[in-house]
């Protein structure tokens, strides 16, 4: 921890590898307030690791693009028979985030595959027109479904599954992603409740960290830029 955060870009590569490497923000800020709430990160150090979260949780989005789904029961078979038959502890550690890797792409294209139906259905093509002419309401709606599923990957794979198949434009999925974005910084702010005066300071961080995100980002988006 001492080495990974010595200094604001260090603390920034840290956040992005650790998320990168286990697939959720949520958990990264999570583990990121208790140790601030436990005195071994200052509120500087924490910053770069969130921050580096943030660009991290990236890599999922990444990995759905590359369209890996259809490895996605071969790299199970691989994790299970890795963690099965082999008798050293590590191996079978591997073994299991190979497995987790694998279920992770398993499950994001069983949730776009039930979906499917979704672009077919007046409410959801009315609700998909309403976002295009108001990006606030793409973003709450983006807030709110993060809230319920607790990750912003999965939330944000299904967005992707869904403009895959042609029921959501990229105009109507910048906005949703925006409240993705939002939507996960709750996590930590459940957490850093009861918890110290540094630790409330680091889970608020995340969130007007991904605020100030949307607030300049959505609004060159809505122009063009």
């Amino acid at each position: 921890l001492e080495e990974g955060t010595k200094s604001p870009l260090r603390g920034v590569l840290t956040g992005t590898l650790t998320t990168a490497l286990i697939q959720s923000s949520s958990a990264s800020t999570v583990i990121t307030v208790g140790l601030v709430n436990a005195q071994l990160l200052t509120l500087k150090q924490a910053i770069g690791v969130i921050m580096g979260a943030n660009i991290g949780t990236t890599m999922t989005a990444y990995l759905i693009g590359f369209n890996l789904a259809k490895y996605a029961l071969p790299i199970i078979g691989v994790g299970v028979f890795i963690f099965l038959f082999s008798k050293n502890e590590r191996t079978r550690l591997i073994g299991k985030a190979v497995l987790g890797f694998g279920v992770l792409f398993f499950g994001l294209t069983t949730m776009g595959h039930g979906m499917k139906p979704l672009k077919d259905l007046p409410v959801f093509l009315d609700l998909m027109t309403k976002i295009e002419n108001n990006s606030i309401m793409g973003v709450m709606i983006g807030v709110v479904f993060t809230f319920i599923v607790q990750s912003s990957s999965a939330t944000i794979g299904v967005l992707q599954q869904l403009a895959n198949q042609g029921a959501v434009t990229y105009s109507q999925a910048v906005p949703i992603l925006f409240g993705d974005n939002i939507g996960t910084t709750v996590t930590a702010l459940l957490a850093a409740l009861g918890a110290g005066v540094a630790a409330r300071r680091t889970a608020l961080t995340h969130f007007i960290f991904n605020v100030i995100g949307t607030l300049i980002f959505l609004p060159l988006f809505l122009l063009g830029i």
